[in-house]
This record gives C-alpha cells, structure tokens and sequence, in this order.
C-alpha cells in the first residue's frame, strides 16, 4: 500500500472495518488506512537555533496505550518550542490520539506490513522535508536516513522499568514526563451531551486487546452492581461503558446487567478523544490493561487498572490518582509452557471481584482524602 498522508489534523487515518471508536463529535469522518525518523535533545541548547516553523517529526507507537504514554515527551517538545510545525506519526489505531495537537502539520497513520514494507511507506512520506528534531519511539533504521538537526531514537526497553521513565530518558527528562492529552473544546462539548449533569459516573472499560487480560464481563456487572447499589460506594450511579465497536460482545454481560437509567452504553460511538472527554467528566474508571485505561490515566480521572498476565511495573497506570489490582497468582505464572494467545481464555481469574472493589474503596478513599 502506498503512503496516504494527512495534511491537515482533522482527518485521521481509519482502522479496519468493524473496529475503532466510531464517528465522534466531528460528524462520520473516521480515521482512514494511511500510512504510514535520532542525538540528544540538549536541555540548555539555546532555542534561536531553531527558527520560528522549525519542523518536528514524532513517530510513536502502534498500539494506543503506548501512544498514550508518550505523549508526555510530546507535551514536552510543544512546550519547550511552541511555534514548531509537527508532523505525527503512529498505528492506525492510535493516531486520532493525536488530532487536536497543538502546532499540528500533518497526521501520518500506517498499519504493519510483511516485511516491514510499512517502514518503506513512512521514509518516502517524510524523506522530502528537511527537519530540525525527530524523535523516532519505533526505533526503526529509517530514524538515521532523515536529514535533522537532532535525532533522539528509543533505547531496547528495560525490563522492571516502567515506559513512561524509559520513554523519559529518550530527552533527557528528570522528573519523568507524564502523560498528556489534548482534547478540542467540540470533543467536550460533545462528552456533555453523552454524559450531562446528574450525579457520579462510573466509567468502565470491559474489554482488551487480548483474551488473557480480560476479566470477565460477568464480574465487571456484579461490581458495577456492588458499587452503585443503595449501599455501595457510588449508590444509584450512573455507569459509562466505553470499548471499541468490534469489542461489543466482551461488554455485553455488563451492558445487559445494568438498569436503563443507570446504563450509559457508549461501545463504539464515540472517538477516542471524546472517549477521553467522557472519562474525564466521571468520578471514577475501572479496566483491564488496556489503552483505554492509560487514557483515563492520562485524563487525570481517579483509574483502577485490573492486571493479570502483563508486568505491572512496567504498564501500570500512570499517576498519583490511579491504582492497580492484580491476579493472586503472579503473571509470570499466569503463563503456561504451552501458551497459545490466540486460543487462551482469560487467565485473571483468580482476580476475585472483591478484591476489586476493595482496590475501588482504597483508591476512592486515597483521592477523595487529598481532595478534601
């Protein structure tokens, strides 16, 4: 597939059909299939050596969740050089993470293809423009055939080290640089017209990107019931249900088990971005380890992340407002020697759903008491 790039922010590239987060506030426009590179970035170095238009390219990841958990790098660069001109480029699935950026130039959506043709896609997209930085977070070879100023390429990852610090190191950033969204004022618009005023919200995300980390979707329905019940911690709350279109089976049993005045079916109506708006008008989300919980995370709203099967310490939500609960058996024994991902179920069963809901009363009780 040859490159099909975005010049203008307003128009993502789309996922496959049957997935993504629908049309959003923005009308039925949806991301399309487009397309789809690193010295250090001096703290000191003086900024007149970068001319007022000075172009930055920032390629990032494929999956959502480390999309989220860069952008922290981004705000960084926006900040430090508000007039530069950047150019995005991340998975198909990600890339809508993206559109209300700041200074943004072009938007560039690629999928993976065999023998890394995608790669191929991306250089002839980028190889025409001269750049002043490039970040390349994908640490590809074509981060070296770009002509820069300044080229900053990720490092093999770290195990035990959480991606946020590693991501950090990339620019030299010392505190660690957290995650941040951008979300455009008809996004928000939007989330208050899916979720208006009427008492806490519960945001819930049943779903993930495989079958091993997700918990089961009849236990998410007995918590939403737990917690809202006349005695429970969010009593007659109203419960947002956020996943992608193609996700809409795993949501199910939480969908169905809820009353139709507290059930805020929101599976696959809404971008991500409008998603992040929504999350950020409730009280409180809980998910598995997904992309949809480091975007709750990164929305600043209290986030209980669920963790089976993947390393804690370096996926954990990010953020002295969220919190983990894990299976009582470790991940590294969650894992069979015969593992098959494409034929496992879930394997977080031993996650009990009082153990969850109490890791929902620690940390509702951690934040409100920093609240008040």
């Amino acid at each position: 597939m040859n490159p099909l790039t975005l010049p203008l922010k307003r128009v993502p590239p789309s996922p496959r059909r049957g997935e993504g987060w629908g049309k959003g506030a923005g009308g039925n426009r949806r991301p399309r299939l487009e397309l789809g590179m690193g010295r250090r970035l001096g703290k000191r170095r003086r900024d007149p050596l970068y001319p007022e238009g000075m172009r930055i390219l920032f390629v990032t990841a494929t999956r959502v969740g480390d999309a989220v958990l860069s952008t922290g790098l981004l705000s960084h660069l926006i900040e430090r050089f508000p007039a530069a001109r950047i150019t995005i480029a991340a998975g198909a699935d990600a890339i809508s993470l993206f559109e209300d950026v700041p200074g943004l130039e072009q938007l560039i959506g690629f999928r993976k293809r065999k023998w890394s043709l995608h790669w191929l896609d991306l250089y002839r997209a980028v190889v025409g423009r001269r750049w002043d930085i490039v970040v390349d977070l994908r640490a590809s070879a074509i981060a070296y055939l770009l002509w820069t100023r300044e080229r900053h390429v990720a490092e093999k990852r770290q195990v035990g080290e959480h991606r946020v610090r590693q991501l950090s190191r990339i620019l030299n950033l010392d505190p660690p640089a957290a995650p941040k969204l951008w979300i455009a004022l008809h996004r928000e618009a939007e989330a208050a017209r899916m979720v208006p005023p009427g008492g806490p919200v519960l945001a819930i995300g049943p779903a993930a990107n495989w079958r091993g980390k997700e918990w089961r979707g009849e236990r998410f329905a007995e918590l939403a019931l737990r917690l809202t019940a006349p005695s429970g911690l969010f009593p007659g709350a109203r419960v947002a249900v956020l996943a992608a279109a193609h996700e809409r089976p795993q949501a199910m049993p939480l969908i169905e088990a809820l009353p139709e005045s507290q059930r805020l079916d929101l599976v696959g109506k809404i971008d991500l971005l409008t998603v992040a708006a929504v999350i950020r008008r409730c009280a409180l989300f809980v998910g598995n380890d997904t992309g949809l919980m480091h975007l709750a995370a990164a929305a600043r709203t209290p986030t209980l992340g669920l963790f089976g099967p993947s390393p804690i310490d370096q996926y954990a939500p990010w953020g002295p407002h969220t919190a983990v609960v894990a299976t009582a058996i470790a991940h590294r024994d969650l894992i069979p020697p015969d593992f098959d991902r494409l034929t496992t179920d879930t394997l977080m069963d031993s996650l009990s759903v009082d153990m969850v809901e109490q890791g929902v009363r620690d940390l509702w009780a951690r934040v409100a008491g920093k609240a008040a």
